[in-house]
C-alpha cells in the first residue's frame, strides 16, 4: 500500500522504517486473505460492518498511511529530485489506474475510483508543501483528523467531491480513502519522521529477528501489494 517512499536517490535507508511497512504488508495480506475467502463464499465474514473487520482495515491504512508520511519527510530530507518523484508518482498513478480497472471488471459500481494508492499519489504532492514542519504539521494534521472525522456535508456526496470526504454515507467502493481525515494522520506522520530523524532513532541498527526478511518486504512493498491478490486468488480458485 506504501509507495511513496525514497523519492530521492542519495537518502539513506532506514531498515526501521523498512520493517515497519513490511509489518503493515503482512496485516494487509492476512486481511486480504479473509477478504477472498469471503469473496469465493468459502467462509463468510462481514467486512462492512462488523467491528473487528472495520478496526483492523483502520488499522491497516493508519500504519500505511504514517509510514507515507515518514517516508515522505525522510524521502525529501536534503533535497528533492524532481525527475525521481515524478518517475514514482507516475508509477504509482499507473498502478492506481490499473486497480481502478480491474476492480471495476470485478466489482462494477463497487469499483475502486479513490482507494490507497490514489490517495497516497496525491497526498505525496500535496506532502511536499509542508516537508520543512514539525509542530504546525502535528497543529494541521490534528486538526484535519478531527475535522474528517466529526465533519460531514451532503455537498460532498457529489460524485465529483467524494474522493475529499466529509461524505454523509460511505460511498459504494471496495476500497476508500479519501482526503479527509487521512491526510491529516499523512501530516502526523511527516512530523514523527522529523521528530525520529532529529533524535537520530531512525538510522540505528537493526536488531530484531527477523527484521532483514520484513524490511525486504517492505522495500518492495508496492510489488507485493499489486501481486499478492492475483497470488491469493488464484491459489484460492484452485483449492476450491
Amino acid at each position: 500500500m506504501n509507495v511513496s517512499t525514497h523519492f530521492s536517490e542519495t537518502t539513506q535507508r532506514s531498515l526501521h522504517v523498512d520493517v515497519w511497512r513490511g509489518g503493515a504488508c503482512i496485516l494487509m495480506i492476512l486481511y486480504h486473505f479473509c477478504y477472498d475467502l469471503n469473496y469465493l463464499k468459502i467462509i463468510t465474514f462481514d467486512f462492512y460492518h462488523n467491528p473487528f473487520w472495520l478496526t483492523f482495515r483502520t488499522l491497516i491504512v493508519s500504519l500505511f498511511i504514517g509510514i507515507a508520511g515518514i517516508s515522505l519527510h525522510l524521502a525529501t530530507l536534503y533535497e528533492l529530485r524532481i525527475h525521481v518523484f515524478i518517475k514514482r508518482l507516475v508509477i504509482l498513478l499507473g498502478c492506481a489506474g490499473l486497480i481502478s480497472a480491474v476492480s471495476f471488471i470485478l466489482f462494477h459500481e463497487r469499483f475502486i475510483f479513490f482507494g490507497i494508492l490514489h490517495f497516497i499519489a496525491l497526498a505525496s504532492v500535496l506532502g511536499l508543501f509542508f516537508r520543512r514542519w514539525f509542530w504546525f504539521n502535528i497543529i494541521t494534521g490534528s486538526g484535519l483528523l478531527i475535522i474528517g472525522i466529526n465533519v460531514q456535508h451532503s455537498l460532498f456526496n457529489h460524485n465529483m467531491l467524494q474522493w475529499i470526504g466529509l461524505m454523509t454515507h460511505k460511498p459504494a467502493t471496495e476500497d476508500y480513502v479519501p482526503l479527509l481525515p487521512w491526510f491529516g494522520l499523512m501530516l502526523l506522520g511527516m512530523a514523527l519522521g522529523k521528530y525520529c530523524h532529529n533524535t537520530g532513532f531512525i538510522f540505528k541498527p537493526l536488531r530484531l529477528k527477523g527484521g532483514q526478511q520484513l524490511a525486504w518486504i517492505g522495500q518492495h512493498s508496492l510489488l507485493v501489494y499489486m501481486l499478492h491478490q492475483p497470488f491469493l486468488l488464484g491459489i484460492l480458485w484452485v483449492l476450491k
